[in-house]
């Protein structure tokens, strides 16, 4: 008998990988702030169109555009499929990076939120499936 989760926690569950991605994405980010070229990126939203029409979320494909002062620097393609230049940035330096530390940082608490509200949304929901099998002790 295989068990599975209930599509709430299992979607509570793809949320938290995903803000995972996202943090370690920028961590990276933030480590090559002061490397010349260096653009930065961010994790794909997920496609609600391909997520209505598959019944299963999707992600959007990448799009990883490479300078030629970073492939000249040893720099390759990424392979995950979901990072992508982050065109929401404040400013570009004369060395062609685009990281800003403030943008980076602000990102971070936007995640460390989203974070918390997800564990507090699967205490409540495991709360109410202890309470449901009468398990819930107090």
């Amino acid at each position: 008998m295989s068990q599975q989760l209930p599509s709430l926690l299992a979607g509570i569950g793809d949320a938290m990988r995903y803000l995972d991605t996202r943090k370690d994405v920028i961590a990276r980010n933030i480590a090559n702030g002061d490397t010349p070229g260096f653009k930065a990126q961010e994790t794909a939203p997920a496609s609600f169109a391909g997520m209505v029409q598959n019944g299963a979320p999707s992600v959007s494909a990448p799009t990883v555009e490479l300078s030629s002062t970073m492939v000249s620097l040893g720099a390759r393609n990424v392979k995950a499929g979901n990072i992508v230049l982050d065109h929401d940035v404040t400013e570009t330096k004369p060395d062609g990076n685009n990281v800003t530390l403030e943008d980076q940082l602000l990102k971070l608490g936007n995640i460390q939120q989203d974070f918390a509200t997800l564990t507090n949304l699967y205490r409540k929901q495991m709360s109410l499936l202890k309470t449901a099998l009468g398990k819930n002790e107090g």
